[in-house]
């Protein structure tokens, strides 16, 4: 009887062991690159199967390695046998080289600003869930792409419209022209609704509006028993909140709309004449023309967000968005009125002609004049911080890093030559900014209509070639804009990624442009306000409203997997082949161009608070074309991304000094009118021969 109790304890003790969940894991860095880490597991006892559960969103809940990880970052994951025993383990990649260990360090910074810049009131009171889930699962054609050349058409259905069907049952049949029929199974359990009756062409190539249509190729849904959540790789819900920022930026702007009378409708006119030249004073106090400041400040913003961001709003938010991003585009116009106005009329013109203006000076002076010299201080302050940063990175390492990248995807040469690229690039840069603003004002003053020009004219060259499109085009918009599918987070989420945008790539509310339009030869600061308001008209509602409208017209807004600058030089090269050489080009003037500009606003932030002397700009200037060289040279990853937040968060201190002083430049512009009206204003001769 002993032995068999102790025999029976034996057992029991080897199966305890065998079941003890027990994780292990090996870390990998296997080159100098940043964020291509590894994490391996290995799992043993428990009861198998096992999920993986990783706080790394792309890693999926099956899948025992993680790659692609950030080195420097701790990561961890729970792991969770059948029988439900779980562990927790915590690993983290050694950084081996410099880049590695700024990247790690910058991760950290990025999510505590990114909390702060995308923090979503709305969800965080309760009024709005951000989470998304899909009502429905659409049913497509097998195999379809937006490149496919077909027709389709509906044969037969096998299950009855709505009835229950199970995930696998087959439920249609489809003809084609130049494939046998095809079967279409359910690919989920619910209930089945007919989107195209039998004998019905489901998708045809060649007709234009299946072509621009999102979804054409579907031919049925089926609709769950209960919403879905929408879930990452690793299980975590998928979210499009409602991000601060862009709260704050469209509520600035829509204030600044109605505060200033719709300036961005009733001013349009006269901000043409002004930038034509109209108004020009020659022996008005500045440095610049109001065209050369409009170019300055236009070639600022107009750039890769106007390219990539476009595509990367379409494919998120469908055909909608484009309308969105009009909207938002019309409403910055006001938020540049006020901002550039306050920025002239706060400048100050030092005796050897140099001009120091912006959100630096007005947020000061402009507050202390209310009694608030103590807060303008600190606003002005802050903004300067955050302007210095973001030339450096978001104005010239990012542009750097990106125009190379997109250059060496169409010259192979290139690759690997990111050093050689950038020390080219600061010569030119360099050759440039360090004769100053007027230098600057020349030289964006050819570039910008040249590379807006190239790329307006290739855009309507689009459209035009697939004019069949138009009416399609434009009812995907309208539609798209009011009644997209849940998967697009509805009619809330389609607003936000147009907003947010049109937002990113204009800087209404940021206050940059505020510093290039202080240089404007004008005895009148709203004149330079009007000029100003051009710019989120020509950057958004011109060249966005473009870009969208050519991937849209092409079908390419349908493509999934793809984004950025890629899908737009893939639109616009289905049809013209050589345009993306073109394009590429173009990615780097619109680099350039930016880089001259914000090595202008960076060189005024630097010297409000280190001093206006001309060794001082000098030393700014430097450390400038030091960073181009690092910026195509290295890739810094997070260091890139908080950088670029920080044009971003050059809104807060500027918006609150807008509001506060808003209606101060409502009384100016109110003046200014009454002299345009009276004739009052210096306007230029036109002579027999003009």
């Amino acid at each position: 009887m002993k032995k068999f109790t102790l025999l029976f304890f034996l057992l029991l003790g080897v199966v305890a062991f065998s079941q003890e969940l027990v994780v292990k894991g090996k870390v990998y860095n296997p080159s100098a690159q940043i964020n291509d880490g590894v994490i391996e597991l290995n799992v043993t006892g428990g009861t198998p199967p096992y999920v993986y559960k990783w706080n790394n969103q792309s890693t999926a809940l099956s899948s025992k390695r993680a790659s692609g990880l950030v080195e420097g970052v701790p990561y961890n994951v729970l792991v969770t046998d059948a029988a439900g025993n779980s562990e927790t383990k915590v690993f983290e990649i050694e950084p081996t080289v410099i880049a590695e260990i700024f990247n790690g360090t910058m991760t950290p910074a990025v999510s505590a600003l990114g909390s702060i810049l995308f923090w979503d009131p709305f969800a965080a009171i309760g009024i709005y869930d951000p989470v998304v889930y899909a009502d429905v699962k659409l049913v497509g054609t097998p195999g379809w792409t937006n490149e496919t050349e077909n027709r389709f058409v509906l044969k037969k259905w096998l299950k009855p419209e709505g009835g229950k069907v199970k995930k696998g049952d087959n439920i249609a049949i489809i003809s084609s022209n130049d494939e046998e029929d095809l079967t279409v199974t359910a690919t989920v359990t619910g209930e089945l609704k007919y989107l195209v009756g039998e004998g019905k062409v489901i998708y045809n190539s060649e007709n234009a509006k299946h072509v621009i249509e999102s979804g054409a190729h579907y031919l049925a849904e089926i609709k769950y028993d209960e919403p879905l959540v929408m879930v990452h790789p690793n299980g975590d819900p998928i979210t499009k909140p409602i991000p601060f920022i862009v709260i704050w930026l469209v509520l600035g702007a829509t204030f600044f709309t109605i505060r200033m009378g719709f300036i961005n409708i009733r001013g349009f006119g006269h901000s043409i004449d002004l930038a034509r030249g109209k108004y020009d004073d020659p022996d008005a106090p500045g440095q610049v023309t109001h065209f050369q400041a409009l170019a300055t400040a236009v070639s600022g913003t107009v750039g890769l967000g106007n390219i990539a961001g476009v595509a990367v709003a379409v494919s998120l938010g469908g055909a909608g968005a484009t309308f969105w991003m009009i909207v938002c585009g019309l409403l910055g116009m006001s938020s540049k009125f006020v901002e550039c106005t306050l920025g002239v009329k706060y400048r100050d013109i030092l005796p050897d002609g140099r001009v120091f203006g912006g959100p630096m000076n007005y947020l000061r002076y402009g507050l202390e004049k209310r009694g608030m010299k103590g807060f303008g201080k600190v606003l002005a302050g802050f903004f300067a911080v955050l302007a210095i940063g973001a030339s450096f990175g978001g104005g010239n390492m990012f542009q750097a890093n990106q125009s190379f990248e997109q250059l060496a995807g169409q010259f192979p040469a290139l690759v690997g030559q990111g050093f050689w690229f950038g020390v080219v690039t600061a010569i030119l840069v360099g050759v440039v900014i360090i004769g100053g603003i007027n230098s600057i004002a020349n030289v964006t003053g050819k570039i910008v209509p040249l590379m807006a020009s190239v790329y307006i004219i290739a855009a309507l060259a689009v459209i035009i070639m697939n004019i069949e499109n138009i009416g399609p085009a434009f009812t995907a918009i309208w539609e798209g804009a009011f009644s997209p599918s849940a998967l697009k987070g509805g009619v809330i989420g389609v607003l936000v990624i147009g907003f947010q945008r049109a937002a990113f790539s204009n800087e209404a509310g940021v206050g940059s442009a505020a510093i290039a339009h202080s240089t404007a030869k004008t005895n009148h600061p709203p004149s330079e306000g009007f000029v100003a308001l051009l710019e989120p008209f020509l950057d958004t509602v011109v060249v966005c409203t473009l870009t969208a409208l050519v991937l849209i017209f092409t079908g390419m807004h349908e493509v999934e997997g793809m984004a950025g600058a890629q899908l737009t030089s893939d639109a616009f090269g289905s049809q013209i082949s050589w345009f993306p050489y073109v394009l590429a080009l173009a990615v780097f003037l619109f680099a350039f161009s930016t880089m001259i500009s914000w090595s202008y606003y960076g060189m005024r932030a630097w010297t409000y608070l280190f001093g206006k002397s001309k060794k001082s700009e000098m030393v700014y200037k430097m450390l400038f074309l030091v960073f181009v060289v690092i910026g195509a040279s290295v890739s810094l990853g997070a260091v890139l991304d908080f950088s670029d937040m920080m044009i971003l968060a050059m809104s807060f201190p500027n918006i609150i000094g807008l509001y506060i002083m808003s209606g101060e430049v409502k009384s100016d512009l109110g003046t200014y009118w009454k002299k345009l009206k009276k004739n009052e204003l210096f306007k230029k001769q036109i002579t027999a021969k003009e």
